[in-house]
């Protein structure tokens, strides 16, 4: 019993596949914010609210037909990786708006997000329902962000990039914890990949690891930059 369209093979980066859903998010995200710009906070509160639901809920209906009507395997297909996870629970930071989720999740979508943006893992492309989860994930959760900075003018700190890392630490011991209950690879942890990833460029396991986390704080800075010569450009 399957409604969902098989695709193609695996993404190739640079592909008409990887290219256009980009374009039309950028597109979207431009007009959307320019259009929020102009209503009352409240319906601002009310549209990127809606977008979130929109996003988690088609997560979670993805997650739910793959376990009903096809062969779902807990160790590999959990939305327990950084993005799906997000994208499952991102009405809750749409809905209360509180700082500190902010302080977190600004660094951890522009940074890792986008790495997905720029080198994504799809088995099968267009129109499977994984290909457009995929996008809809990614590309739905650097629209928020980006709605939060602009409509919102919400702005972190430096010290947000900390608490962002500090945070990050808790997610990465709970998904330790699991995938050693599971035999899983949750957050790459095991393993890299098997699509292409800037994750090939920092040696095999536990190399790879290291290096991630020697490069945590540096990367979130420069996630910050365009924030702090904003911050002095405005006095």
């Amino acid at each position: 019993m399957s409604f969902v369209v098989t695709g193609s093979e695996r993404v190739q980066i640079l592909s008409v596949e990887h290219l256009v859903p980009i374009g039309i998010a950028v597109a979207l995200t431009v007009l959307l914010i320019r259009y929020a710009s102009s209503q009352s906070i409240k319906r601002q509160q009310q549209l990127i609210h809606s977008i979130a639901v929109f996003i988690s809920s088609f997560v979670i209906i993805f997650h739910v037909y793959h376990m009903v009507f096809d062969v779902y395997d807990f160790r590999t297909d959990l939305p327990l990786y950084l993005c799906s996870l997000l994208a499952v629970l991102i009405p809750i930071f749409t809905y209360y708006r509180k700082y500190w989720m902010f302080e977190v999740l600004v660094f951890w979508i522009i940074a890792g997000t986008i790495q997905g943006v720029i080198t994504p893992d799809i088995a099968v492309g267009f129109p499977s329902f994984d290909y457009f989860r995929y996008w809809i994930v990614h590309l739905g959760l650097l629209l928020v962000i980006f709605y939060a900075v602009f409509v919102f003018k919400l702005k972190p700190k430096f010290k947000s990039i900390f608490k962002s890392f500090v945070a990050l630490q808790g997610y990465v011991v709970c998904m330790m914890l699991l995938n050693y209950c599971l035999d899983a690879n949750y957050f790459y942890l095991n393993e890299k990949p098997e699509s292409a990833s800037i994750l090939d460029y920092f040696g095999e396991w536990p190399y790879y690891i290291i290096i991630c986390q020697v490069l945590i704080i540096p990367v979130f800075y420069l996630v910050y930059l365009p924030f702090h010569f904003r911050r002095k450009h405005n006095g």
